[in-house]
């Protein structure tokens, strides 16, 4: 079984509302049908999304018009309000730091998040597991969320500088071992930028 990891495309920032309820920037269509038609994403897979505007919206905009909503992967709750970027970067490498304390007022500790994003994941590769084998899972979703998430299931460090390089839309994926999908055993079958810089080993 392959996993598919999407990050959503470009946020419309709004610093007065929570990032929760962000949509897609009006530019972010271009680079959504560029990750589309790139040969990166399956032909046939299950997918799943996201409860947050901008990551169903993606996956729309991906064509994934049936994708199934999935709240527990939402990212980390964070409060309104936005910090700048090198802010916001140090903030986010603070939580990984100290996942048991919120790295802002008002954000998720990192700890809640990945309890909750890697539960619901591990339920949903279990479920489809048991129905169809050999079934791909697509999902759409969140930075933080998924650097955690490949972590768990390679049994690796969260990389950071991974996360830093991130672009919207990205795309990664994993392949599963399929007598011991959700144990830490997992590779890594493309990197994310891979599939929009052929200078990013896959």
């Amino acid at each position: 079984m392959r996993i598919h990891l999407v990050r959503h495309g470009r946020s419309a920032t709004d610093p007065t509302r929570a990032a929760k309820d962000w949509g897609l920037h009006e530019d972010a269509a271009a680079g959504i049908h560029r990750l589309r038609d790139s040969g990166a994403l399956p032909g046939t897979a299950l997918w799943f999304t996201s409860s947050e505007r901008k990551a169903v919206e993606t996956a729309a905009l991906l064509g994934a018009r049936d994708a199934v909503g999935l709240d527990g992967i939402r990212e980390a709750e964070r409060s309104a309000g936005w910090l700048p970027g090198d802010e916001f970067g140090a903030a986010v490498r603070r939580s990984f730091e100290r996942p048991e304390q919120p790295a802002v007022p008002g954000w998720e500790p990192l700890a809640a998040t990945r309890a909750r994003v890697v539960d619901a994941v591990r339920s949903t590769i279990t479920t489809v597991a048991q129905r169809a084998a050999a079934a791909d899972i697509a999902l759409v979703g969140h930075g933080t969320a998924w650097t955690m998430l490949v972590s768990e299931l390679t049994g690796t460090p969260a990389d950071l500088e991974a996360w830093a390089r991130l672009s919207m839309p990205d795309h990664c994926s994993l392949d599963l071992d399929g007598s011991r999908p959700v144990d830490g055993t997992a590779s890594i079958a493309s990197r994310w930028g891979s599939w929009d810089d052929p200078a990013v080993p896959p």
